[in-house]
């Protein structure tokens, strides 16, 4: 499609730029006419630029002021830009239309000259922002307590802040036909693996759509597979994560208008860690990997387990412990499975409910709700006491899954290895696992495989899993 370039005559651009903008109120037409006779038109957005900058850099020597003296003739726009006679530090020309549209909705101040096809732009983007603040998402005992924000520049810098070498190379791209988001895709030269480097760069250019509203529109449209629960992509709100995965050779994708940041490629041991793994020794951090992985074994089992155990494997439970069961399940109306199953879709309901509604109260709605229901139901006969306690259990042990999206899986996977079990017993169980285990072992996010560093066995993996060495017996990537 050929460019549309502007033309000399300033009504004729106005026309043109007015019919671009129709029925945008924001967009404002300003007309000046310098020492009588030349005639500019500044279109800028109202509200998306410094306005006491515009005002003392631009229109007060323009009108107040006069243009310089002493420098030849200075009618031309064009020479006052090369010139730099305006004091702002961004100033551009540019002669098409379509890019100029664009230039000012993002924040620049076009400034037109009657009798010059140009347009000199002037970058005096001002954007309301928050603040930076300690993340919502990923708390943690101790380590920096800064978060990024939705402004792309600033979770640019810092990074920069962290990693303070030229080799932190930052690529910016613009994606969206309509809302030209702009994207930063982050790496470290000479760290980061160039066929990594070169796939991502790939994937992210083959993006075609309307928008980029956030950064999850980004994660997939460039993973992998659709069909797997797992995250193939690590996204973070706190640059430190951020900055630890460019030491260890990943690539990070910043998105302009949302704090998460992503980090490509994600094993599946980085779901399980926590940023704490890293600031506290590594004999707190030993015992703490320990527990988080046994609770989430138990999380993701201990429901299937009483059903197969219960139903299908008694002699496997004390007889005094089977004998209370069966008392406490006499009256039960449905059976075990059907109770589990109720159990566990009320559990994820109160846990979404408490998620979505105010923070003052949604906390007190989901533990509320948890004890009134399950106390209520047990008196009432629909469930008996140890599904409620199972069950209970079991959604609390996933909750020490440091990540909030990588927990989601564990909990997901609960439903089909409920409906293995309640089917099949301890076979059903272990077919499910087996099959859980054969799909990780398949998932190879832009090449790395997601149980890496333990299959494929990667040399020194043992140094950073369920045992973090001291750094002084460890060496990172970025070391090398």
């Amino acid at each position: 499609m050929p460019q549309k370039k502007m033309s000399p005559d300033i009504h004729e651009n106005e026309i043109i730029f007015k019919a671009m903008f129709q029925e945008c109120s924001d967009v404002v037409f300003r007309e000046l006419t310098i020492r009588g006779h030349t005639k500019l038109l500044m279109i800028y957005v109202d509200g998306m630029i410094n306005t006491e900058t515009f005002e003392s850099n631009v229109l007060k020597p323009l009108i107040y002021e006069g243009v310089p003296q002493g420098l030849g003739t200075i009618d031309s726009i064009t020479y006052m830009c090369e010139q730099e006679l305006f004091s702002v530090m961004q100033i551009s020309k540019l002669f098409d239309v379509e890019a100029t549209v664009e230039r000012i909705l993002k924040g620049s101040v076009a400034l037109l000259a009657d009798g010059e096809a140009i347009a000199c732009l002037a970058n005096m983007k001002q954007v309301e922002s928050r603040s930076i603040e300690e993340s919502s998402s990923e708390p943690t005992l101790r380590g920096p307590r800064e978060s990024f924000t939705e402004n792309l520049r600033t979770n640019t810098t810092l990074l920069r802040r962290i990693i303070t070498t030229p080799k932190l190379k930052m690529k910016s791209v613009t994606l969206g036909t309509l809302t030209k988001t702009d994207v930063v895709i982050a790496y470290i030269e000479d760290i980061v693996e160039p066929k990594l480097l070169e796939e991502v760069l790939f994937r992210v250019g083959q993006i075609d759509t309307k928008g980029i509203l956030e950064s999850g529109y980004i994660e997939e449209a460039i993973e992998d597979t659709h069909l797997t629960p797992f995250p193939q992509m690590l996204n973070s709100e706190r640059p430190d994560v951020i900055a630890s995965g460019l030491l260890e050779g990943k690539v990070a994708i910043l998105t302009d208008g949302t704090p998460f940041a992503l980090s490509v490629p994600m094993t599946f041991w980085t779901g399980l860690q926590a940023p704490d793994d890293y600031y506290e020794r590594s004999m707190y951090v030993f015992m703490t990997r320990l527990l988080r992985f046994i609770f989430i074994l138990f999380g993701t089992t201990t429901s299937a387990l009483y059903i197969a155990l219960t139903n299908y494997h008694q002699e496997m439970i004390p007889t005094k412990l089977m004998i209370s069961i069966a008392s406490l399940r006499e009256h039960a109306p449905f059976p075990t499975i059907i109770e589990v199953f109720m159990m566990e879709v009320v559990f994820e309901g109160l846990r979404e409910a408490g998620i979505r509604l105010p923070k003052t109260i949604g906390p007190l709605v989901s533990i509320v709700g948890a004890l009134v229901i399950g106390e209520a139901a047990v008196r009432a006969g629909i469930i008996s006491a140890p599904i409620v306690i199972v069950v209970s259990f079991a959604g609390i042990a996933s909750f020490i899954v440091p990540r909030y999206r990588f927990g989601f899986p564990l909990r997901m996977l609960r439903f089909p290895l409920i409906i293995l079990t309640g089917m099949f017993g301890l076979f059903g169980l272990a077919a499910g696992m087996i099959v859980i285990l054969a799909h990780l072992t398949r998932l190879s996010p832009f090449g790395v495989p997601y149980l890496t560093p333990v299959a494929p066995l990667v040399n020194g993996w043992i140094k950073d899993w369920v045992v973090r060495y001291p750094r002084k017996l460890t060496k990172s990537k970025s070391d090398e």
